[in-house]
C-alpha cells in the first residue's frame, strides 16, 4: 500500500454482501457498493460506476466523490479501455497513459474494472480513482473482480 495504510477488504465484503443480499436492481447495488468502497477503502477518493446506455457509449451512474464525466464512449479513457476490451485497468500513472480523461485534475492513479452480470451482459465499469500514485495494487483487482461478479450475478 502506497501510505501503508492496510485496507479491510473482508470488512468491506462482508458490509457489500448484507447490504445488497437479494438484490437485482444494477443501480440499487451499483450505488451500495460505490458508498461502501468510498467510505472504506483509505485510496479511494472517487469511486463509482459508469453504466453501458448504448453502443460503445457509457454515462455515469452511482458514485461518491467530486464530479465526474457524464457520457464516456468505449473509444476514450481508462473507463472506455475497460469497456472496450472487457479486462481490468490498472492505471499506476494517469499521466501515462495515453487518452486519459482528466474528470479530476487532482487523479494520479486509477482502477477501472469491468461489471458483468450472471447472463454474460457488460453492465458497465466501477471506476477507482485516486490522488496518491500507484494506490491501487493486484491485491484490489484479485478482490474486486469475484466480489463484483457475486453481488453482480442477477443484476437487471
Amino acid at each position: 500500500m502506497p501510505l501503508g495504510i492496510e485496507v479491510d477488504r473482508a470488512a468491506i465484503s462482508a458490509a457489500i454482501r448484507a447490504l445488497t443480499a437479494g438484490e437485482t436492481d444494477a443501480v440499487a447495488l451499483m450505488a451500495t457498493v460505490a458508498c461502501e468502497i468510498h467510505n472504506h477503502h483509505p485510496y479511494a477518493d472517487w469511486t463509482g460506476f459508469y453504466r453501458v446506455v448504448g453502443p460503445d457509449l457509457l454515462k455515469i451512474g452511482p458514485y461518491q466523490g467530486g464530479h465526474g464525466c457524464l457520457v464516456i464512449p468505449f473509444s476514450r479513457g481508462v473507463c472506455g479501455a475497460a469497456a472496450r476490451t472487457g479486462q481490468v485497468q490498472n492505471v499506476r500513472d494517469v499521466e501515462a497513459f495515453e487518452g486519459h480523461i482528466a474528470c479530476a485534475s487532482s487523479t494520479r492513479s486509477e482502477l477501472v474494472l469491468p461489471v458483468w452480470n450472471g447472463a454474460g451482459r457488460l453492465l458497465g465499469v466501477l471506476d477507482l480513482d485516486s490522488d496518491i500514485p500507484a494506490a491501487f495494487g493486484d491485491d484490489d483487482e484479485a478482490w474486486l473482480v469475484p466480489l463484483l461478479a457475486e453481488v453482480f450475478h442477477a443484476a437487471e
